[in-house]
C-alpha cells in the first residue's frame, strides 16, 4: 500500500512503540502536559501489551528474569515468580496504559517515515499517516533476529531455530542440540535444554565472561559509556552481554560444575548431520538452536538517511544527529529496563524544547492523580 497521498492526522510526536522504552517517553510526555492522542499517539506493533515480554517462552518465569526495573511512576509488586514473565510483564504493561490513560493503538506498524511538509515528520503506519513534529522511536529489536551465515548451513538435515521461536525445553526432548551464542539466553536456553535433550554443545565466538557479586552503580556507569561511544561515532550497538559479561548465578554454577557450560569456539562449517571444525573435530546434531541475538528494528528510519559509513545512527543522548527530531530511546546505551526509562525522559525534556514554540498545554489533573 502506498500512503503517499493520504491525508495526514497532525499531532506533535508519535511514539512507535509500547515496550519499556515506549512506555516510559509517554510517561513522561503526560507529565510533560502532552494528552494522548490530542497532541501524541502511541502505536506498537504487538498484538497485545507487554513489549517483546510477550513473545517470551514459557519456561522464562519472572523469577528467572534478570533486571526488570519498573516503569517510572508505578512499581512491580506481588508478582509470583513462577508465573511465565511474558504473563507477569504483560499484565502489568497493560494496568500502567490504563492508569496513565495513554491509549496506546495497536496492532500498527509503522511502515516509513519520510520528510513531510513545513518541517514536520510523515509517519505512514498500516493504519494511516501522522504529521508530527517529533518521533519518539522505541521500537526495539525483538522484530529482527540476527541469524549469522555458516558455511554449509542450508544442507542442514535437522531443525534449525532462533531464539525468537524458542518453543521451550520440551521440544528437544531425545534430540542432540547444539546452541550457538554466548549471551544469558543462549545460557537460559541450555540449561533447560541439557534436562531433557540427549545431549548439548554450547558454541561461542568468544569465551564466555562471567561476572561475581554485584552490578554496582559505578559498573553500570562504564557499560554505559562504552556502549554510548560506539553510537556517538555512528556504529551498531554491540550487545549488552559483549560490554557487562553473563551475570554467575547459582544455578549457573550448577551448570558449569556438570559440564553443561563448557563451551566450543564458533565452528568452520555446517554439515547435513551437525557441524565441524578445521581441525576435523565434528559434533552430530539434531537442532542448531541460534541464540545470536537481534539488531535495532530501524528500517522504517531509511527514507530519512540517517546511518553513518559505520553503519549504525550517529547519536547524542537519545538525539539523532543527523535530525534532531528523532530520539531513539531503548537503543545503544538506553536498551535495558533502567536505560529506557531514563531515555525516555531525556528525549522528552529535548522534543519539549524543539517545540518550545507550541501554545502551553492545560494541566492534566487526572494524571496528577494517577501518579
Amino acid at each position: 500500500m502506498n500512503d503517499s497521498g493520504a491525508r495526514a492526522t497532525e499531532v506533535e510526536v508519535v511514539v512507535a512503540g509500547a515496550g519499556q522504552a515506549g512506555l516510559a517517553g509517554a510517561y513522561h510526555l503526560r507529565r510533560a502536559g502532552y494528552e494522548p492522542e490530542r497532541d501524541f499517539v502511541v502505536l506498537d506493533g504487538s498484538p497485545r501489551p507487554g513489549g517483546a515480554w510477550q513473545f517470551r517462552w514459557p519456561t522464562l518465569t519472572y523469577g528467572k528474569v534478570h533486571g526488570m526495573h519498573a516503569l517510572p511512576g508505578m512499581e512491580l509488586t506481588g508478582a509470583d515468580d513462577r508465573r511465565p514473565s511474558s504473563e507477569v510483564i504483560g499484565d502489568y504493561f497493560a494496568e500502567y496504559e490504563r492508569a496513565f490513560g495513554l491509549r496506546v493503538r495497536r496492532p500498527v506498524r509503522v511502515r516509513a517515515v519520510r520528510e513531510g511538509d513545513g518541517g514536520r515528520l510523515r509517519v505512514e503506519t498500516s493504519r494511516g499517516v501522522f504529521s508530527a513534529r517529533a518521533l519518539l522511536n522505541a521500537t526495539g529489536t525483538w522484530d529482527r533476529p540476527f541469524l549469522p551465515r555458516s558455511p554449509g548451513q542450508e544442507t542442514f538435515l535437522g531443525r534449525q531455530l532462533h531464539t525468537a521461536g524458542y518453543p521451550g525445553p520440551g521440544a528437544f526432548a531425545g534430540r542432540r542440540v547444539v546452541v550457538v551464542g554466548g549471551g544469558t539466553s543462549a545460557v537460559q536456553h541450555l540449561m533447560e535444554i541439557a534436562e531433557v535433550a540427549a545431549a548439548t554443545t554450547w558454541v561461542t565466538r568468544r569465551p564466555p565472561v562471567f561476572h561475581e557479586g554485584p552490578f554496582d552503580e559505578a559498573r553500570g556507569r562504564q557499560v554505559v559509556a562504552l556502549v554510548e561511544e560506539r553510537v556517538r561515532r555512528g556504529l551498531p550497538p554491540q550487545s549488552v552481554v559483549s560490554v557487562t559479561g553473563l551475570p554467575m548465578t547459582e544455578a549457573m554454577r550448577r551448570a558449569r560444575a556438570a559440564g553443561i557450560l563448557d563451551r566450543l569456539p564458533m565452528f568452520d562449517r555446517v554439515t547435513p548431520t551437525g557441524v565441524a571444525w578445521a581441525d576435523g573435530t565434528a559434533v552430530e546434531a539434531d537442532v542448531i538452536l541460534w541464540a545470536t541475538g537481534f539488531r535495532a528494528a530501524l528500517g522504517h528510519l531509511a527514507p530519512l538517511g540517517l546511518r553513518e559509513p559505520g553503519g549504525g545512527i550517529r547519536v547524542e543522548g537519545t538525539r539523532a544527529v543527523r535530525d534532531p527530531r528523532i530520539h531513539l530511546v531503548g537503543y545503544g546505551p538506553s536498551a535495558s529496563t533502567i536505560g529506557a526509562n531514563r531515555a525516555g525522559r531525556a528525549a522528552v525534556r529535548e522534543i519539549h524544547a524543539l517545540i518550545a514554540d507550541a501554545p502551553p498545554r492545560p494541566s492534566q489533573p487526572a494524571f496528577a492523580a494517577a501518579v
